[in-house]
């Protein structure tokens, strides 16, 4: 008897750097798309040899290419949400920022400034691009609070900073800003903050001992992304997104010699 075709899942676009090791970048995006149950595809940016110890190497790739990808993507096979990440020139994040201007999906923007390691992943040139062309086509805008620092200017050591980082996030014209604090010095909690300007929502976790962590900034925007195409709205996706990461975060194993990945399969090793 013939088997009549399923429907596709939700389909989510990442728009991101490649991570040889595996923990972060395109392969993160992928691995938690397939987690949360879309249909993952990519647009690679820039390929970066990448271990447990760190960034030994980055080549970035030509506009052209980029563009291509994204066409060929975009104009088959659809798109129900995106999610950029590592955009290393103010070219390359110029070039993404006008393919996604005239997209009609919601946007998730990981303004990657640096890796896990302290490795440079942004221009200072790129800086002023991002913040004037790509902040003003996404939907969330997801820095953490180095991010918001190098985007803005507001260095936060507190709470009560984090609603001034959000603040400024926003006048660059994103629809909401999460302004992840998990570098905050508190021992016992990691408190993000989401605001769209008139509502606020605060999200908190218990903070797990535990030093493997690489990928958890492309995680969670890749798993927001993922929520939005499913169909939740902005403080439900988030929700969502901050628990998937949260159990990825507990689960994350040693590779090689240095830090570690999140577990993105951690749910289906339960």
């Amino acid at each position: 008897m013939e088997q009549t075709p399923s429907a596709a899942p939700p389909r989510v676009l990442t728009v991101a750097g490649s991570d040889s090791g595996g923990g972060a970048g395109i392969q993160a995006d992928l691995k938690t798309m397939l987690a949360l149950g879309v249909h993952g595809m990519s647009v690679l940016t820039a390929v970066t040899a990448q271990n447990s110890l760190g960034v030994q190497g980055a080549w970035e790739l030509p506009a052209e290419a980029v563009r291509a990808q994204f066409r060929s993507v975009a104009d088959d096979i659809g798109v129900d949400a995106v999610k950029t990440g590592m955009l290393s020139s103010a070219g390359l994040a110029a070039t993404v920022a006008g393919l996604l201007a005239g997209l009609d999906a919601p946007v998730v923007v990981d303004p990657v400034g640096v890796s896990k390691h302290g490795d440079p992943l942004l221009a200072q040139d790129a800086v002023e691009t991002v913040r004037t062309r790509l902040l003003p086509v996404a939907t969330v805008a997801t820095p953490n609070l180095d991010e918001v620092t190098q985007l803005t200017g507001v260095r936060v050591e507190d709470e009560a900073g984090m609603r001034r980082a959000a603040a400024a996030v926003l006048e660059h014209g994103p629809r909401w800003a999460l302004v992840k604090g998990g570098h905050l010095a508190d021992p016992d909690a990691a408190v993000d903050l989401l605001t769209d300007g008139r509502e606020e929502h605060w999200f908190r976790a218990r903070r797990h001992d535990n030093r493997h962590t690489h990928g958890t900034g492309c995680t969670l925007a890749a798993a927001v992304a993922s929520r939005l195409a499913l169909g939740h709205d902005v403080p439900e996706a988030v929700a969502g997104a901050k628990d998937y990461v949260t159990g990825a975060i507990a689960a994350g194993f040693p590779l090689g010699s240095g830090l570690g990945p999140v577990d993105h399969a951690w749910r289906l090793r339960g």
